[in-house]
C-alpha cells in the first residue's frame, strides 16, 4: 500500500492545485498525522441558516441547512476514512472530488452555485461515524461520501429521520436493496455481483474449472464471497477451498498467511477469488506462487494495488500475468472524451495516475447531477436534495462510469456494467495508472440474467 504520508503530499499539492483554481474561501489547519507526516486540512467555513427562499432567474428557490444563500454556496458533507486501514485508497478517492469540485466552481459553479465539500476523517471507526454524521447532518444540505458498509448501515436510521441524502463508499449489494437504500444512491456494480461478472468473464476467455474462494470477515469480505460461491454454481466452478471470512486482517496484513496460502497451495485451484486489504492479497500471493502454484486471480478490485506490479516488486512478473480485475468507474484506458479529459487534467497537474481520482469524481458528478436536478425543482433544502436524487434514472455521469438509474424495482436500479481490466507493468513505468482494458462495459449473461431480490449478505 502506498503510504499515508505519500498520500498526504498529494493531498497537500492538490489543496494548492485547488487553491490556485480560486475555490471558496476556507480556513486551514496544520496537523499531524500518526506517522508524523504533516499536512494541511482544509476546513469549511460553516453557518447556521434556517428556512429561506432566495430569488433566481427562474423563480425562488427553497433553502435551509448547508446552504450560503449571501454567497450562493452549497455545502455537502464527507464522511471519510482518512486515517484508518482504507486511507490511502479514500485519500486518493477524495483528492478525485476536490478535483472535480475545483473545476466545476473555476467554470461558474451548478447555475451559479458553488459547492465546498465538509471533511471529516472517520478512522473506519463506526462511532466516530455517526459522530460526525450528526455534526454533518447540520452543516451540509447532503452527504457526498460515506466510507464503509457497516458504518454506512448505522446512519440509516439517522439519515431517514433527518431526511438526508447519501452515497455510500461501498460497493455493497445492500444499497440496491430497496429495505435500505431509501436514503441512499448507489453506484457501480456490487461486491456480490462483480464477482458473478468477473468469474463469468474468465471462465469465458479460459479453460478452467476448479476454484479457491477467500476473503476477510465483514461486509466486503463476505458479500463478494457470497456472490462468488453463487457464481460457482451458476456457472459450474468447483469450489475446492472454501476460506470464506478465514483471513485474519492484522495491523499490517494478514495475522494468519500461512494458513490461508497453504489451503490454496493443497487445493491447487484453476482460479482464485480473494477479497480482502491489499496487504491481505500481496501476503498470501507472495507465499503461493512462491510454492510454485499457478492460477488466475481476482477479487474485489480494492483487493489489488499496482505496487504488485512496480518496479522492483518480487512478485511484478507473476502479478502481471496472473492478475484478473473488474473495476466500477471508468479505467483511464478507455480512452472516451469525458474520462480522457479528466485524466489529461490530473495529470498536467502534477499528480500521480491513480483509477482512484476517477471514483471520487464519479461520486462527485452524482452529487452534482442531484444538485442540478434539485435547483431546477426549486427545492434546495436537505428534503429537496434527497426528493431530487431519489427521481433520477439513466443518469449520465459523463463517461466516467457507466449511467446509474434510481427509480423503479431493485432489478431495474441494479448495476450489472463494469469494466475488465489486467496488470500492466508497461504502463505503470510510463506514469500510467498500471491497467489495461481486456474488455469495456461487460455484463455476463449471469449477471444479465441475475433476478436480484436482496442483499447477498446480511449486515444484520
Amino acid at each position: 500500500m502506498r503510504t499515508k504520508s505519500r498520500w498526504l503530499a498529494i493531498l497537500l499539492v492538490l489543496g494548492m492545485v485547488i487553491a490556485a483554481c480560486g475555490g471558496g474561501e476556507a480556513e486551514s489547519t496544520t496537523t499531524t498525522a500518526g506517522d508524523g507526516a504533516t499536512t494541511t486540512e482544509v476546513e469549511m467555513t460553516t453557518t447556521t441558516e434556517g428556512d429561506t427562499d432566495t430569488t433566481t432567474g427562474d423563480g425562488e428557490l427553497a433553502t435551509d441547512i448547508g446552504v450560503d444563500v449571501e454567497n450562493k454556496v452549497i455545502k455537502v458533507g464527507y464522511l471519510s476514512d482518512l486515517s484508518g486501514v482504507f486511507a490511502a485508497l479514500v485519500g486518493a478517492i477524495n483528492a478525485g472530488a476536490e478535483f472535480y469540485w475545483a473545476g466545476v466552481n473555476q467554470a461558474g459553479g451548478i447555475d451559479g452555485w458553488t459547492v465546498e465539500m465538509v471533511v471529516r476523517d472517520t478512522g473506519y471507526d463506526t462511532e466516530a461515524h455517526t459522530q460526525f454524521y450528526e455534526e454533518l447532518a447540520q452543516e451540509t444540505v447532503m452527504i457526498g461520501q460515506s466510507t464503509g458498509s457497516p458504518h454506512t448501515v448505522g446512519i440509516l436510521s439517522n439519515l431517514a429521520e433527518d431526511g438526508v441524502l447519501a452515497v455510500p463508499l461501498t460497493w455493497y449489494s445492500g444499497w440496491t436493496d430497496e429495505t435500505l437504500n431509501a436514503n441512499l444512491l448507489h453506484h457501480g456494480m456490487p461486491y456480490c455481483v462483480e464477482a458473478h461478472n468477473i468469474l463469468g468473464y474468465i471462465m469465458e476467455n479460459n479453460d478452467v474449472s476448479t476454484l479457491a474462494i477467500a476473503s476477510i470477515p465483514g461486509d466486503y469480505g463476505l458479500d463478494a464471497a457470497a456472490g462468488a460461491a453463487q457464481a460457482a454454481e451458476a456457472l459450474g466452478y468447483d469450489v475446492v477451498y472454501d476460506g470464506t471470512g478465514a483471513i485474519v486482517p492484522g495491523a499490517e496484513g494478514p495475522e494468519n498467511p500461512d494458513e490461508i496460502a497453504n489451503a490454496i497451495i493443497a487445493a491447487a485451484p484453476d482460479v482464485v477469488h480473494i477479497t480482502g486489504r491489499s496487504q491481505d492479497t500481496e501476503a498470501i500471493y507472495s507465499a503461493v506462487v512462491g510454492a510454485g502454484v499457478e492460477a488466475i486471480w481476482t477479487g474485489a478490485f480494492p483487493t489489488y494495488s499496482p505496487r504488485f506490479i512496480a518496479p522492483g516488486s518480487p512478485i511484478a512478473e507473476q502479478a502481471a500475468r496472473d492478475f484478473v480485475l473488474s473495476f466500477y468507474a471508468t479505467p483511464w484506458a478507455v480512452g472516451n472524451e469525458g474520462i480522457t479529459a479528466f485524466s489529461q487534467q490530473i495529470q498536467d497537474a502534477g499528480l500521480p495516475a491513480s483509477e482512484f481520482y476517477t471514483e471520487g469524481a464519479l461520486e462527485a458528478t452524482i452529487v452534482h447531477r442531484v444538485l442540478e436536478a434539485a435547483i431546477a425543482s426549486g427545492d434546495l433544502t436537505q428534503a429537496g436534495v434527497l426528493a431530487a436524487g431519489k427521481s433520477l434514472s439513466n443518469v449520465d455521469l459523463g463517461g466516467l462510469g457507466p449511467n446509474e438509474t434510481y427509480t423503479g424495482s431493485m432489478n431495474e436500479q441494479l448495476q450489472r456494467v463494469s469494466n475488465i481490466v489486467a496488470p500492466d507493468p508497461e504502463d505503470l513505468a510510463s506514469g500510467g495508472t498500471g491497467f489495461a482494458l481486456l474488455e469495456a462495459e461487460y455484463t455476463h449473461p449471469v449477471v444479465a440474467d441475475y433476478d436480484f431480490t436482496g442483499a447477498c449478505y446480511s449486515l444484520g
